[in-house]
């Protein structure tokens, strides 16, 4: 149990230490669906996995909620950008979507985080085709598989699975949320060479509104000499660094602990428990415990974020300005054209089905291929549904898996 605990110990201060900084906010893109996708400035040692999540902290909305969301990037593909989706669906995120839609948004706003945290291994490659169905906000773990594939289709020019995405969205405001399916600074890469097909069903509408709905609005927020790109805690070798930490910290520990039994605690007990109370050793014990992880991990995590300071002024130095921070790149026409070539790509993929839901047991019993991965995230019924289609009594080729948000 005491080992457990230990290494538990060490892992909560380090994240701790990390939520206490603010992380550098470079833009955000506002939907008319009341929808936000955050992007934030990120070091391009900073490695996590498609589906990972991430705790966000806005101390001016409150400094006491933590809240968890699904990142949207993939640091693969966008090795200096991470972006989170956060859908207004309570008081917190309706306070945010204010600040960021009003018409005179901040410059500037504050934002700690702690993570990324997700799977070590996504198993989504060994299938053959991915079927995701999702309801609402839940495309957001699946936006982030999608932009793995296009950097492992594009750039490692590796095989990759079909996809049919199935979005199952309310109102047609919704369906720009299928814009964040192409990568936020990285108009180069496009989705052309992907076998995508979407299907959208706008569930309470029965034909596409006669007005079109307004623009996603990007923001772009001045930069903070106090906030830093969210970065690894202990940098590149943290499972070096964690070993140190957690071999040094119990050094230190058994060290001052036979001091305080030698000249402290021994001249009063002499070896009897009647005089000095058991309960008091513990306790001091558990106090020289928690100082010696936090005299350690504090040495380790101010050294790590000085070397990456240096590191990323020495980037910076060297490249300039990041275009990918820079304003002007939003009013460049030319830009502007090579961005609309991956957004001609989506839409001829796209196919919008109006006033109807779409009929899960048809699409995925006429699913071909001896693995198809079935991805789910949305509703407690849909997932169910899901579920009870993809038995083994039904199908044998399909394998369901479920995303959820009930963290």
């Amino acid at each position: 149990m005491l080992p457990g605990f230990y290494l538990f110990m060490v892992d909560r201060f380090l994240r701790f230490l990390q939520s206490r900084h603010c992380a550098q906010l470079v833009s955000a893109r506002i939907l008319p669906c009341k929808t936000v996708e955050l992007n934030f400035a990120k070091s391009q040692g900073l490695s996590y996995t498609p589906t990972s999540i991430m705790f966000i902290n806005v101390p001016s909305i409150s400094k006491l909620q933590w809240h968890p969301y699904t990142i949207s990037s993939s640091s693969n593909l966008e090795p200096e950008i991470l972006s989170v989706i956060i859908k207004c669906e309570g008081s917190w995120t309706e306070k945010l979507y204010e600040k960021l839609a009003s018409p005179f948004p901040v410059e500037h706003l504050s934002v700690s985080v702690e993570g990324p945290y997700g799977p070590a291994s996504t198993p989504f490659l060994r299938h053959n085709k991915l079927v995701m169905v999702t309801g609402g906000s839940g495309i957001a773990p699946f936006i982030s598989i999608i932009r793995e594939l296009i950097y492992m289709n594009s750039t490692m020019k590796c095989r990759t699975p079909s996809i049919l995405l199935i979005s199952v969205f309310k109102n047609s405001s919704e369906l720009t949320m299928l814009n964040l399916l192409l990568p936020f600074s990285n108009a180069s890469h496009g989705i052309s060479n992907l076998e995508l097909q979407v299907e959208a069903y706008v569930t309470r509408e029965l034909e596409p509104p006669i007005e079109n709905s307004k623009p996603p609005q990007t923001i772009w927020f001045k930069a903070n000499t106090s906030d830093a790109p969210i970065s690894t805690t202990l940098g590149k070798y943290s499972w070096l660094w964690l070993g140190l930490i957690t071999s040094l910290s119990f050094i230190i520990f058994l060290l001052t602990m036979g001091l305080l039994t030698r000249f402290y605690i021994y001249p009063i007990n002499h070896n009897s428990y009647e005089v000095f109370s058991y309960s008091l050793k513990s306790a001091l014990d558990m106090l020289l415990l928690c100082i010696s992880i936090l005299v350690t991990a504090t040495a380790a995590f101010l050294w790590n974020k000085k070397q990456s300071s240096i590191e990323n002024n020495q980037i910076k130095e060297a490249k300039g300005l990041s275009p990918l921070m820079h304003k002007s790149l939003a009013i460049n026409p030319i830009d502007r054209e090579l961005e609309s070539l991956p957004q001609q790509s989506l839409l001829k993929t796209t196919k919008v089905h109006y006033g109807r839901r779409p009929d899960l047991r048809r699409i995925l019993t006429e699913q071909e291929g001896s693995s198809v991965g079935v991805l789910v995230c949305g509703p407690k019924s849909m997932r169910h549904d899901v579920a009870n289609i993809c038995s083994p009594s039904s199908a044998a080729n399909l394998h369901f898996e479920s995303i959820s948000f009930s963290w």
